[in-house]
């Protein structure tokens, strides 16, 4: 049977009830997206190019090797200009058919492809093998118009079957699933070229090749590609679980056992859904489709609930597997349209909207209440994507209005200097210093076409297919000659069967019979997230009773308090960063009665420190407002338990930074007169923060941030956390005092350095570059967060608690500047305070301490389970990382 390429093109299917947007509007509008493409097009090329990505606060190239190490993803990364070869085709449909003859004639010049650097071969063949692809599509199109790309000779289709060669090594493993890392220049070889040892890959990385890699072989005639692509696919679809139907998120590549259980369609499965689907599209093969199909009903049946999408075990499906969504799910709506099933579109769609429009941006994850679960947002476009496809399908000037707010968030929040800055935090507007090649390989393409109108588009978008990364491949590959792959083994319960097939595409009128439908749809949604968002509850222990001291009343610096903790047998091990902890020993105690007072001391403890985590509100701002910066950069502060509350104030406190003398703030400041009226930069170090806080209080300062002194440091690698007091009452401390880490502080001091006079906001959350507030209306921006765990003692003999600032929203129940009791805290490479606990016999094993928090009633779960979902939710966590960032 031929092809059915339903595209799903429904046309003027029908008007909103709302007025409609004017033609002059939506090309102020698409004017608008041309300028923002410019921005941070032209800050790459002039500020990092040849290197593969910008850094757009620090205005300069990631070169990797050269700034520090991200993890996995810098896997992206492969010395191959990846964002100019990403940005190909967008130039094109952007009518920029100047700066695209230019970049491509860079690509061929400047750029290698045999680095001896291991590179992801997902990321690899999404981004660059991708993007030579559509750029040789967008140079054999122009070159055909006659007027541009008259000497093109193939040469990006070359560079392409180079980089396909390249990648193919890690499809030699017996089941035909990839590795997921390859050299460019040694392939796969062991160790040596650090390679091959990795025994697991996610369902994405492997199903997410058949699109370039048949292309590949239909543009070149060698079938090899699109072969091995095909055999990937075969074997993901015989591992999938045949009850449900459904695929895990990481699976075993040589034994094809599921490492990962859990079933959505967010990170790690996402991509392999839509390639199944769009295989059908470009290759006319109808066993994509019947695939397709089977998956989607399993989906539908199991994982949606709409307007929410939540993952499941594959093996029970009616089990949810976690009670958050992340947002690389925001894609789905998109191809649920190209499915052709648009009422789950629409109610999906509207719910990610409202979150959208409660935060700013999509958070990498938020709970099914809709508050933040991870605050990140690298500027990702799939939101966008499914809003230009949603708008394409039903006419409803509502998503062109979402296109607005998509377009006024980025200049508002993301904008700075030089491009656009990822998110750091949603709920507090700090900045990353990063902008990903994805976000000019996609975001802009569908943003423009959202706003464009027939006439702007150099070409007709029907005749191609986007791939995940939106880069264009033609249609008429599918008529293009190839070898025929081995026939798939099909069993009988694999043969094609009409019911797995909408073999026609929708009837528009049939699917809104009324105009007001999409309206409708979206109400209940709106109205739900409005509604949402209640506050935590405290989290409280029972307790058996109270030892002799309280842990609210425990003060590191007391020696009666260090006295009675010796009698409970609790001592205070002193650690190489300042921070302290808290270990009882029940043998040591001076009697079994105080030896009781001591393990509930630690519990008591722990309780604490959960309680003052949930009451604590997220990190704050640090505005740089003044020339040339213009509220554009912001930074990432912990807050003080004590001075202005800066989430009561709707203005912040503004000022020009002086240095304050002496820089430690240790003693009476010496250059008082230059400190008034403006706000105190600090060192820490040498003596405590309130103390600080009221020698540069006495100087007149309105403010005061004080800078780590630990060369290095930064709230990308390390956990922020509160500033404690001094275990007096600071109550007269009036003025906001925040923290942050080394490098943040270092991008303060070189502005300060450069141009003299740098004015600051310190606030709760970033405002408008203009210094306007944002709305008040209640952001639902406090995230839920993990309550300390609890394990029985028992019998043990010894017990550790290691509390620490491992969290933003957190504080230790003891925090000074430096010892003796700097913060009672743990190790940076140990527990988290979040998940300090009684460890029997020995102390508690380290954990990874940039875990994002969730919420979670530790009191009905055991310490096992509670590993085990924190464990989960971290791997999910580095899948995302590692998924079309």
């Amino acid at each position: 049977m031929p092809p059915v390429l339903f595209l799903l093109i429904l046309l003027g299917a029908l008007c909103s009830p709302g007025q409609a947007m004017s033609r002059e509007e939506k090309q102020k509008l698409k004017n608008q997206v041309v300028e923002m493409f410019d921005h941070a097009y032209q800050n790459y090329m002039d500020h990092a190019y040849p290197a593969d990505e910008l850094m757009p606060l620090t205005c300069r190239g990631r070169v990797r090797g050269l700034e520090p190490s991200r993890g996995d993803i810098d896997d992206a990364l492969g010395k191959f200009s990846l964002t100019l070869i990403d940005t190909l085709d967008t130039l094109v449909l952007l009518n920029k058919t100047t700066e695209f003859e230019d970049a491509v004639r860079r690509v061929l010049s400047d750029v290698r492809l045999d680095n001896d650097i291991v590179v992801s071969v997902f990321e690899t063949n999404i981004r660059v093998l991708g993007g030579l692809l559509g750029g040789h599509s967008m140079a054999v199109m122009l070159k055909e118009g006659g007027q541009h790309m008259q000497w093109y000779q193939d040469e990006l289709l070359h560079m392409a079957k180079d980089l396909g060669l390249r990648l193919l090594p890690a499809f030699n493993t017996s089941s035909g699933l990839p590795y997921p890392r390859v050299n460019l220049k040694h392939g796969v070889r062991g160790p040596e070229t650090r390679t091959g040892t990795e025994t697991d890959t996610c369902t994405a990385c492997a199903g997410t090749i058949i699109l370039e890699f048949a292309a590949l072989s239909r543009f070149t005639g060698d079938p090899v590609f699109e072969a091995h692509a095909r055999r990937a696919l075969d074997f993901l679809w015989e591992k999938r679980q045949r009850n449900s139907n459904l695929v895990g998120t990481t699976i075993n590549i040589h034994s094809g056992e599921w490492v990962r259980r859990d079933s959505g369609v967010g990170a790690g499965i996402d991509s392999y859904y839509e390639y199944l689907l769009k295989a059908y599209v470009l290759l006319g093969d109808d066993l994509f489709l019947e695939r397709f199909n089977i998956h989607y009903a399993s989906i539908m049946k199991y994982i949606s609930q709409p307007p929410l999408l939540l993952d499941v075990h594959i093996h029970k499906p009616l089990l949810p597997a976690r009670t958050w969504m992340d947002s690389l799910l925001a894609f789905f709506p998109g191809l649920q349209v190209l499915k052709g099933d648009i009422r789950p579109a629409i109610e999906t769609h509207e719910m990610l909207y409202q979150v959208t429009k409660k935060h700013n941006f999509l958070p990498e994850a938020f709970t099914t209440d809709f508050r933040v679960h991870w605050a990140q947002h690298p500027l990702r476009p799939e939101f966008a994507e499914s809003t230009y496809f949603l708008y394409k399908a039903t006419g409803d000037p509502y998503y062109l209005e979402a296109g607005r707010t998509i377009m006024d968030n980025l200049n508002r929040f993301a904008r700075v200097p030089c491009g656009f800055a990822a998110m750091k935090d949603v709920r507090t507007g700090s900045h990353e210093d990063r902008m990903d090649s994805f976000f000019l390989a996609e975001m802009f393409k569908y943003l423009f076409l959202l706003f464009a109108e027939p006439d702007d588009i150099p070409f007709d978008v029907e005749d191609y297919v986007f791939t995940t990364e939106a880069h264009l491949l033609p249609l008429s590959l599918s008529m293009a000659p190839h070898s025929s792959p081995a026939p798939s083994n099909r069993t009988s319960e694999e043969e094609l069967d009409d019911s797995n097939f909408d073999w026609t595409c929708p009837n528009t009128h049939l699917l809104f019979p009324d105009p007001a439908f999409p309206r409708i749809l979206r109400e209940p949604i709106r109205s739900a997230v409005d509604k949402s968002c209640p506050r935590p509850a405290p989290y409280r222990e029972p307790g058996m009773g109270r030892p002799p001291l309280r842990a609210q009343d425990f003060m590191a610096n007391n020696p009666e308090h260090l006295e009675l903790l010796r009698r409970m047998g609790v001592s205070l091990i002193h650690l190489k960063d300042g921070r302290v902890q808290l270990v009882q020993h029940a043998t040591q105690a001076v009697s079994a009665v105080a030896a009781e007072d001591g393990v509930r001391f630690m519990q008591e403890m722990m309780e604490l420190s959960s309680q003052q985590q949930k009451e604590q509100l997220p990190p704050r701002a640090i505005q740089i407002v003044s020339h040339p910066f213009f509220g554009r950069v912001v930074l990432t502060a912990g807050p003080a338990q004590f001075g202005t509350d800066l989430s009561k104030s709707s203005t912040g406190v503004r000022g020009f930074v002086t240095v304050a003398e002496p820089y430690s703030g240790c003693s009476e400041i010496a250059n008082a007169e230059y400190i008034q009226g403006h706000i105190a930069l600090l060192q820490r170090g040498q003596c405590m923060f309130a103390e600080k806080a009221r020698h540069i209080q006495k100087a007149g300062a309105i403010g005061g941030i004080v800078i780590d002194d630990n060369e290095g440091s930064s709230s990308d690698t390390a956990p922020l956390f509160q500033m404690a007091g001094d275990g007096r009452s600071t109550d007269d401390v009036t003025l906001p005092l925040l923290f942050l880490f080394h490098k943040e502080g270092n991008i303060l001091l070189e502005a300060l350095k450069e141009y003299r006079e740098v004015e600051v906001l310190l606030s709760d959350k970033a405002r408008d570059r203009g210094g306007d507030v944002q709305e008040t209306e209640e952001d639902c921006l406090t995230e839920a967060t993990t309550p300390t765990s609890h394990e029985p003692i028992g019998q043990s003999q010894m017990s550790t608690l290691e509390l620490g600032d491992s969290a933003p929203e957190e504080v230790s129940p003891v925090d000074e500047d430096t010892s003796p009791a700097e913060e009672v805290g743990a190790p940076k490479e140990e527990a988290s305070p979040a998940e300090a606990e009684p460890a029997a016999a020995q102390p508690q094993e380290g954990r990874d301490s940039e875990k994002p928090e969730e919420d979670t009633d530790s009191s009905s779960q055991s310490v096992d389970e509670l590993l085990a979902d924190w464990q989960e939710d971290l791997e999910a966590f580095k899948q995302m990382e590692k998924d079309e960032l």
